[in-house]
């Protein structure tokens, strides 16, 4: 069992993304967006994602929509959604992501966009082969 006081955790965490616990079907993963920063416009084909927002404000834009998320908020991404989330405020925009199936390498840590780009480009941020 895996168990984590899941709010505080990301609320320490320093960097852009980090893997913290993989299973066979879905990823749990936290996430430090500084202000001004986003995620990526992107599209995962075949992964689910839900976002659960822990701390700072910003924008999910999801499918051509927009909504601003804080505190409290979650939003689910269905497979084959684009989507970005944008960070509008001043304080880092802190959040928490479920992914199903896993999205990135096991335990893998990307301490910033730019390093996490950079990986998923060279093919060293791959999910586990189901």
């Amino acid at each position: 069992m895996e168990h984590f006081t899941i709010a505080t955790v990301a609320e320490q965490n320093p960097d852009f993304r980090q893997v913290l616990w993989t299973g066979k079907h879905s990823q749990l993963v936290i996430m430090t967006i500084p202000p001004g920063g986003e995620i990526g416009e992107e599209v995962h084909d075949d992964v689910d994602q839900i976002l659960t927002f822990v701390s700072g404000v910003g924008e999910a834009r999801v499918a051509g929509r927009t909504k601003k998320v804080a505190q409290g908020d979650l939003v689910a991404v269905p497979a084959g959604t684009k989507h970005n989330f944008v960070n509008t405020g001043p304080n880092p925009l802190v959040l928490y992501t479920v992914y199903g199936p896993p999205e990135h390498a096991p335990d893998a840590v990307h301490h910033t966009k730019e390093e996490a780009d950079a990986l998923e480009e060279a093919g060293k941020d791959e999910p586990p082969a189901s």
